[in-house]
């Protein structure tokens, strides 16, 4: 009976300590700090803050979103930018997303592009987001370019979407052969001044290649959230498109002489639970 009691303590433990380890991975914000450096990067831009929101899914941390708007004010960037999917595709309303990007807005400049879930809704639905969030403030980029300036100084900052036939669903026929290459890119923005420096904000980072040989300096996406599980080692483990082991799932990559940085997200979808994965904001600091 004691050997039986024993093992029933321990399984009962190892349930606790597993339901500590889920609440933690979906609930509790991390900090990741990235360093940027590059020539290209003008003198009054070194330093400049960015910080980064991604694939909120309308999670909400704490009342009215207060723990995250605390990590926020915590950091005091200089520019705040949201790279997509930060309502969920089913939401029956965008308020806690809105009031959050209205709150931000008061503070900081604020940047944001559409993520495979906001261009899934109706375009009436989309329509009705993205009025709102430009009635915060919220700039909204929409396959167009702004340029930020500092004195005499500017770097460029541009949003891109494109259809979701690019997403490249590996349990999709329709999408195997489809591939995002520099001619869409430039169809949809143009051709960068590649003497300035340029930020490209995209949603899906698996035209990595692209987005560098088109001529971003700096990409920012998200999407893959970190792989839903991460493996210690071994990174993340599933993507959206359905494959094992995506090759961009979170963090830093150099792509030729170029950088791709891939936020992990802030939360779920389709009831996917974080695991060894905890919801992210990022900071990159550009330095020259």
């Amino acid at each position: 009976m004691k050997a039986g009691k024993r093992k029933i303590l321990f399984v009962v433990i190892l349930l606790l300590a597993f339901a500590a380890r889920i609440y933690v991975d979906n609930n509790l914000l991390e900090i990741s700090r990235y360093k940027v450096t590059s020539n290209k990067i003008p003198d009054s831009f070194d330093g400049f803050k960015i910080l980064q929101l991604s694939d909120l899914h309308s999670k909400s941390f704490g009342d009215g979103n207060i723990k995250l708007m605390e990590k926020i004010n915590g950091e005091n960037p200089d520019i705040v930018v949201m790279t997509g999917d930060m309502v969920d595709s089913k939401d029956t309303d965008f308020d806690v997303f809105t009031d959050l990007a209205g709150e931000i807005s008061k503070n900081y400049d604020t940047y944001y592009i559409l993520g495979n879930h906001e261009q899934s809704l109706s375009k009436k639905r989309r329509k009705m987001l993205t009025d709102t969030l430009t009635e915060f403030g919220v700039k909204v980029l929409d396959n167009e370019k702004v340029t930020i300036t500092k004195g005499e100084d500017s770097i460029n900052l541009y949003g891109l979407w494109f259809n979701l036939r690019y997403y490249k669903d590996s349990s999709n026929e329709y999408t195997k052969d489809v591939f995002f290459g520099e001619e869409q890119i430039k169809k949809i923005l143009g051709k960068p001044n590649t003497d300035s420096y340029n930020i490209l904000l995209t949603h899906n980072p698996l035209y990595a290649d692209t987005y560098s040989d088109w001529g971003a300096d700096l990409t920012l996406s998200g999407h893959i959230h970190g792989g839903i599980i991460r493996i210690p080692f071994a990174g993340g483990v599933f993507s959206p498109e359905k494959k094992f082991f995506p090759e961009y799932d979170g963090g830093m990559y150099q792509v030729d002489d170029k950088i791709l940085i891939v936020n992990r997200g802030l939360g779920n979808s389709n009831f996917a639970l974080r695991i060894f994965n905890r919801p992210e904001i990022l900071v990159i600091t550009l330095c020259n």
